[in-house]
């Protein structure tokens, strides 16, 4: 199957407002290897997710939503990769993919791996300097269609910030995004 996948876009779609963590503690799953860790999907956040590429809000999820979501994340996708997609995903062949769907093809991903969070992590980081700014999270947001503030963006970065530069770095997104879930 493509890499492009629901994975990819997990967390920069279910974390509308990136939540504040702790300015102590590490992630401890081997994150420098990034592809050994896996972790349970929250099916609250997965909901978020779905609804986010779900634009008419219908219950399911059409090739032409999955398509603007893809072209709004500036992300490439032929035409025959969003099939390919739809062909595993779309369990009942209706030509959509509703929620059930979309948890049963995260599940038989084996769970969000560590390799999905640096893909969300590379795609905050618009100018590919290895950390996230402010400004980055502002764009980003505004491409997702989220309405937020430069200062509530500003507020954002410094939440996760732990070790006070201004910027959040793999480490710290890392730390940020898996301090809610279970390794599997």
């Amino acid at each position: 199957m493509s890499r492009v996948s629901f994975l990819d876009f997990r967390y920069g779609l279910s974390k509308r407002l990136l939540p504040k963590t702790s300015k102590s503690g590490s992630f401890n799953c081997r994150q420098s290897s990034g592809l050994s860790c896996t972790f349970e999907l929250n099916v609250d956040e997965m909901k978020r997710v779905f609804d986010k590429f779900d634009a008419n809000k219908d219950g399911k999820i059409s090739q032409e939503e999955y398509r603007s979501l893809l072209k709004a994340m500036r992300k490439r996708s032929a035409d025959h990769e969003v099939a390919k997609i739809f062909q595993v995903a779309d369990l009942d062949e209706d030509g959509f993919i509703d929620f059930k769907e979309f948890m049963d093809v995260q599940r038989k991903g084996g769970g969000i791996r560590t390799m999905d969070i640096r893909n969300a992590f590379q795609m905050f980081d618009l100018d590919g300097d290895g950390r996230i700014s402010a400004e980055e999270v502002h764009e980003m947001l505004g491409r997702l269609g989220e309405r937020c503030s430069h200062k509530d963006c500003l507020r954002m970065v410094r939440g996760v910030d732990a070790n006070g530069d201004g910027f959040i770095d793999m480490d710290e997104f890392i730390t940020m995004m898996t301090r809610s879930m279970s390794p599997t």
